[in-house]
C-alpha cells in the first residue's frame, strides 16, 4: 500500500516497539516537522462512515469510480481515503475489512493507493466497548474465529461476544488488520481524520499518535490516553458540526502548521450531503449512508484545488 505523509512507513511489531523507544529517546517530535511532500494525486476520492453496510460500501466504491460490478479495482491512479468507522451499526463489518484489503493490492498494482482510516468504532471494539453492534455483527465474527481458549478477560463477557472479542482486540486477528491504518492521513495539501485535529494532536505528533495506536493494536503498547473522551481525534466534533468563528481560527492555526489548506472528516452526520465550512477549509463528508441511518451514496472528490461532492 502506498504510503503518503503522516503515514507510518515502518511495519511489524519490532518496528514500531523500535520507532517508539527512539521517539521518546529523541524527546517530543517538533510539531511542523513533516517529511518532503509527495506528489499531488491526479485524483483523490474519500469515503465517509459505512458501519457494517456492505451494499452502502459497494454504491459508495462504484460512485468513485473504484471498482465494476464485480468489485474488482478499476480505479487505476485513483488515491482513495476511507475515513474510518466501518464498524457497527451494521451486520457485514468482516466482508467491508476484507474487501478493502484487497482493494488496497489490487489499487497499488494498478498505480493507484486505498488507505482506510480507524474511526472511533474501531478502537471502542478493540477496548471491548459493544454498544453500537448488531447481533449480526456478533454472529459475522463467528464465521471466522474460533474461541478455543476462554481467559479471564472473556470469561467477563457474553458468550456470544467472545469471538469479536477476541478477533478485534488489541493483538487480535483483525485488530492486526486495522493496526495498519492510521488516524491521520496527509496526502498532497489535504489532511484526513475521523474526527478533528486539535493543536495538543499537532503538538503531540500525528506520526506519533500514529504509532502509540499501532502498537496498542498489536498488544506492544498500553493502550493511548487520548484515544477517549471530548478532545480525542476520532471523537471531537469541534470542525463538523455548525462551526463557529473560533473553532475555525483554531482549524485555520492547524492546517498553517501543518502547511496544508484543507481538512477532511466523517464521524457527524451531515443531513444535507457533503458539507464544507470554514470558507471550504475543513470538509465534512459523513453523509449517513449505511442502513442504520437511511442515507445515501455520496463521495469526496479532489482534483487538485477543485472540490466537489459526487452523487
Amino acid at each position: 500500500m502506498r504510503r503518503h505523509r503522516a503515514v507510518v512507513t515502518l511495519t511489524g511489531g519490532i518496528a514500531v516497539f523500535a520507532a517508539l523507544v527512539l521517539s521518546a529517546c529523541a524527546g517530543p517530535p517538533a510539531a511542523e516537522d513533516t517529511p518532503a511532500e509527495p506528489t499531488m494525486p491526479a485524483r483523490i476520492v474519500a469515503i465517509g462512515d459505512l458501519h457494517g453496510d456492505l451494499d452502502a460500501t459497494r454504491a459508495a466504491l462504484r460512485l468513485a469510480g473504484a471498482i465494476d460490478s464485480l468489485d474488482r479495482w478499476i480505479g487505476a491512479d485513483l488515491v482513495l481515503v476511507q475515513t474510518g468507522d466501518v464498524l457497527d451499526r451494521g451486520d457485514d463489518e468482516e466482508a467491508i475489512i476484507r474487501l478493502f484489503e484487497r482493494l488496497a493490492e489490487e489499487a497499488d498494482a494498478a498505480g493507484g493507493a486505498v488507505h482506510a482510516l480507524n474511526g472511533n468504532h474501531e478502537l471502542m471494539n478493540a477496548y471491548y466497548d459493544y454498544r453500537y453492534v448488531t447481533d449480526g455483527g456478533y454472529a459475522d465474527f463467528e464465521d471466522v474465529t474460533v474461541v478455543e481458549t476462554v481467559d479471564s478477560l472473556l470469561a467477563t463477557l457474553e458468550p456470544e461476544q467472545r469471538a469479536r472479542a477476541q478477533a478485534l482486540r488489541p493483538g487480535g486477528e483483525f485488530a492486526r488488520l486495522l493496526a495498519e491504518r492510521n488516524i491521520f492521513l496527509i496526502i498532497g495539501n489535504t489532511l484526513f481524520t475521523h474526527g478533528s485535529v486539535l493543536p495538543e494532536h499537532v503538538d503531540l505528533g500525528l506520526d506519533q499518535m500514529n504509532l502509540e495506536i499501532q502498537a496498542w493494536l498489536q498488544n506492544e503498547a498500553p493502550q493511548p490516553e487520548w484515544i477517549r473522551g471530548d478532545r480525542s481525534p476520532v471523537w471531537n466534533r469541534l470542525y463538523s458540526d455548525g462551526p463557529d468563528l473560533a473553532a475555525c481560527d483554531t482549524l485555520a492555526s492547524v492546517l498553517d502548521r501543518l502547511d496544508v489548506k484543507r481538512l477532511v472528516v466523517g464521524h457527524t452526520v451531515q443531513d444535507a450531503g457533503i458539507t464544507a465550512y470554514c470558507g471550504g477549509r475543513v470538509w465534512c463528508i459523513d453523509v449517513g449512508m449505511a442502513e442504520h441511518y437511511g442515507g445515501r451514496p455520496e463521495v469526496l472528490e479532489i482534483r487538485g484545488d477543485a472540490v466537489r461532492g459526487l452523487r
